[in-house]
């Protein structure tokens, strides 16, 4: 992996790593996790690309500030940052979190998209795994504490090493998922954690989607991977997307699930890097998304 930068955007210190030469690769994590979630893949794809991968506001080695934390305000957040890198255009790569991030930084920014690829994304059903719902519930602030310990995050860490040691290793999932949670340990990451889960989810499930625009990527090359076994978003979804987008390629990994870039990372680099190569990146006008825009209504 390479080594963490900062930039300052807005009076906020903002961490990435930037990895590799070639046509750029805007790399966008999950809810709770951090640019770290990619780190068996981003370094082969930097053999031939430039990669970028943010750790989100609220996330990460990121400021946690008070604020918004809405998919529109992420978006604009990720356009900044290629504006302050001089990074024109892009592949958006986006997982979970990442890939609602994804679709509306390719709604508010298409001029900046080439190509689109959702990871087990959010913003295209209604199902979403219950913790996520009861992390939406009224008092979850008071109740967070509790669970996210610090002493008990430091003795889960102990027992992950302990087997790391006699050669047990936990699956992409926990690993993922246990990484991402370290954040709610620390106040400010809680509180970061409940206004982004908040702003896309409620009690009943997701609460945003961008389903009634997909129509939208018709002449943007979009992928949709995901993993079988997701018991965080379901695979029905990555289906439904595949038969909403003029010009989608669907991947479903056998056997993975919510992290398929970790379960299996030489297939998702292989796929990734054969839907680089063998599509033309978009280029986007304000006259075309009008008519886009027009023919639709």
């Amino acid at each position: 992996m390479s080594t963490r930068q900062t930039i300052e955007l807005h009076g906020h210190p903002v961490t990435y790593r930037m990895l590799g030469e070639g046509p750029p690769i805007l790399l966008i994590h999950g809810i709770t996790s951090s640019s770290r979630t990619w780190k068996r893949v981003m370094p082969r794809l930097a053999e031939k690309h430039t990669v970028i991968a943010p750790d989100l506001l609220g996330h990460g080695h990121s400021a946690k500030p008070q604020g918004d934390y809405s998919l529109g305000a992420y978006a604009s957040g990720a356009r900044d940052l290629l504006i302050a890198l001089d990074i024109p255009r892009v592949t958006v790569v986006g997982h979970s979190l990442g890939g609602g991030i994804a679709m509306q930084f390719a709604y508010q920014f298409p001029e900046r998209v080439g190509r689109m690829v959702l990871v087990d994304s959010g913003g295209l059903g209604r199902e979403v795994n219950p913790a996520l719902k009861a992390a939406t519930l009224p008092g979850a602030e008071y109740v967070l504490p509790l669970i996210f310990h610090p002493t008990l995050h430091d003795a889960a860490l102990k027992v992950r090493r302990a087997l790391g040691r006699i050669g047990l290793r936990g699956s992409a999932d926990l690993e993922g998922v246990s990484e991402g949670f370290a954040s709610l340990t620390e106040a400010e990451g809680r509180r970061a954690f409940l206004n982004t889960v908040r702003s896309v989810i409620e009690p009943t499930g997701q609460k945003v989607s961008a389903r009634d625009r997909l129509y939208l990527t018709e002449e943007v090359p979009s992928m949709v991977v995901w993993g079988e076994n997701d018991r965080i978003i379901p695979v029905v979804h990555a289906e439904q997307a595949h038969d909403l987008m003029p010009r989608n390629r669907l991947e479903v990994f056998p056997g993975a699930g919510h992290f398929p870039f970790n379960d299996d990372p030489d297939r998702f680099i292989t796929v990734l890097e054969d839907f680089i190569a063998t599509t033309e990146a978009a280029e986007f006008s304000d006259s075309h998304v009008r008519r886009l825009i027009q023919e639709a209504a």
